[in-house]
């Protein structure tokens, strides 16, 4: 998982991976017949461990559903400002470094941002009324995660959190103008 998010898919060889594992490249192949299968097993851990990896830690102590979206986001920058915005989201990463996934690579890129998506559409979906009418709270969480995505890639590009804190500062803004317009419309 680390050599993948920081050398990336392409830039970590399956010696590179033994080493890290201290392992030797037989007992690699052993359990993995392929670097791909390395791959889905990574996309299946990043899954499988979103709560303990990010929202955990992101949401331990706020309580409010739309707070927790902004927590979330502040987990994030947290990685860049720690990572001197060296910090990528690996599953976004790894979504743009391969060009052409074959299906099961696909699938499994897709489950992980829908995982995401959908803990972000609950938070919403838990604020009812605080919305107007017609904002989809999944089309909201697909802007989250726009949001983040390109705040991260902006922020690595740029070595700065300036993209990123824009790019949520404006997300709350918006976020806030929905409310206030849901609050005007007794909603």
């Amino acid at each position: 998982m680390r050599l993948f998010a920081t050398r990336g898919y392409q830039g970590s060889s399956i010696g590179d991976i033994a080493r890290e594992a201290r392992a030797n490249p037989g007992s690699v192949y052993f359990f993995f017949p392929s670097k791909q299968d390395i791959l889905v097993a990574v996309l299946d851990a990043y899954h499988d461990g979103i709560n303990e990896i990010v929202l955990e830690p992101a949401w331990k102590g706020v309580a409010d559903p739309i707070a927790r979206v902004f927590a979330l986001l502040d987990l994030y920058r947290s990685f860049l400002v720690r990572t001197k915005c060296s910090y990528a989201c690996p599953i976004g990463i790894l979504a743009l470094e391969l060009h052409a996934p074959d299906a099961e690579v696909r699938e499994r890129l897709s489950k992980n941002f829908s995982r995401w998506k959908a803990e972000v559409e609950a938070c919403i979906r838990s604020s009812p009324g605080r919305l107007p009418k017609g904002i989809t709270p999944r089309d909201l969480a697909t802007l989250v995660l726009t949001v983040m995505e390109g705040g991260v890639m902006q922020a690595r590009t740029y070595g700065s959190t300036e993209a990123f804190d824009t790019s949520v500062r404006l997300l709350k803004d918006y976020l806030s103008r929905l409310q206030r317009s849901s609050r005007a419309k007794g909603q």
